[in-house]
């Protein structure tokens, strides 16, 4: 693996983040760090494609764990028949994250689940040279010139970063906050790749330590 992925990073803050708990229902509560699969998502945000795979390494934390109730008028099309038939808005209440910067470490490669990728894809990777160094390039260049394939988002939508780029010399980590246990942690959704099936993944025993979270290895991961 280390041939073939290499080593990516950026630094996103802003006013508001949301890492949904599953575990805690109507009235969300967000985890004290970006889940796995909410940092993967974020570095594809600059970077995707199916036959590209992003490995979250760790998350540093550079503000401390703030938490702050949250309420929004929710429209969409999860509220209940009853509610949509008479055009009410569903009141939502939440347990946020506020003021949060992170810098976020993770590799890049080819695909290692090839099956379900496009032909275009599998031809490109195969043309390719060293399709991990190409795909670090792409990713670097485009995260310095501001380039994105979709909006990044702090956990839920309307949360928008202040800022996200390169990581920054004088953003600093909080390595002297206190170690924060987390004793399951959503891992992936969608844990086989491009066009997988929905699979909830856990990890067990998590914890921050010295302002960081390193994610475990991907077969210390439970299914749900």
């Amino acid at each position: 693996m280390a041939q073939l992925f290499y080593p990516i990073a950026m630094e996103i803050s802003g006013s508001t983040a949301m890492w949904t708990r599953p575990d805690t229902g109507d009235c969300p509560v967000s985890y004290p760090a970006p889940t796995y699969s909410a940092v993967k998502a974020l570095f594809e945000s600059i970077l995707w494609g199916p036959a590209v795979e992003i490995v979250p390494v760790r998350v540093e934390l550079c503000t401390s764990v703030q938490y702050h109730s949250y309420v929004t008028n929710y429209g969409g099309p999860l509220r209940k028949n009853t509610v949509i038939k008479s055009d009410n808005n569903y009141q939502l209440f939440a347990t946020v994250l506020i003021d949060v910067c992170y810098k976020l470490y993770a590799r890049v490669g080819p695909s290692r689940q090839k099956d379900n990728l496009p032909k275009n894809a599998r031809q490109w990777d195969k043309k390719t040279t060293s399709p991990g160094h190409a795909y670090q390039a792409i990713f670097t260049r485009r995260l310095e010139r501001g380039q994105c394939r979709s909006i990044p988002a702090l956990g839920w939508r309307e949360f928008t970063p202040s800022y996200y780029g390169p990581l920054r010399a004088e953003t600093r980590t909080l390595s002297e906050m206190p170690s924060i246990a987390i004793p399951s942690m959503l891992r992936e959704v969608f844990p086989h790749g491009y066009d997988s099936a929905v699979s909830f993944m856990y990890d067990q025993h998590v914890s921050i330590e010295n302002g960081c979270l390193t994610y475990p290895a991907k077969g210390d991961a439970h299914a749900e």
